[in-house]
């Protein structure tokens, strides 16, 4: 009778502890989830505006490479 009563009571802990840790388990892959999801809509917001600005640039950099400029700042010693 006794070890039939420990028996159920360790089967108990055994479970309460089965389920934090499916509580835990869910709770991270929540976390990564919302992550994720703020993640990709920072990208897909972003990801224009980065196309922009390297496209700019591309063409700031192209302006100065065919102007040619003629500063020669450079002093000799």
């Amino acid at each position: 009778m006794i070890s039939a009563l420990r028996t159920a009571m360790l089967d108990s802990r055994s479970n309460r502890w089965e389920a934090e840790m499916l509580w835990k388990i869910i709770g991270v892959v929540a976390v990564v989830w919302i992550a994720l999801a703020v993640i990709g809509a920072l990208v897909k917001g972003l990801f224009p505006i980065l196309v922009i600005s390297a496209v700019v640039f591309g063409l700031y950099l192209l302006y100065k490479a065919i102007s040619g400029s003629d500063d020669n700042s450079t002093t000799k010693v």
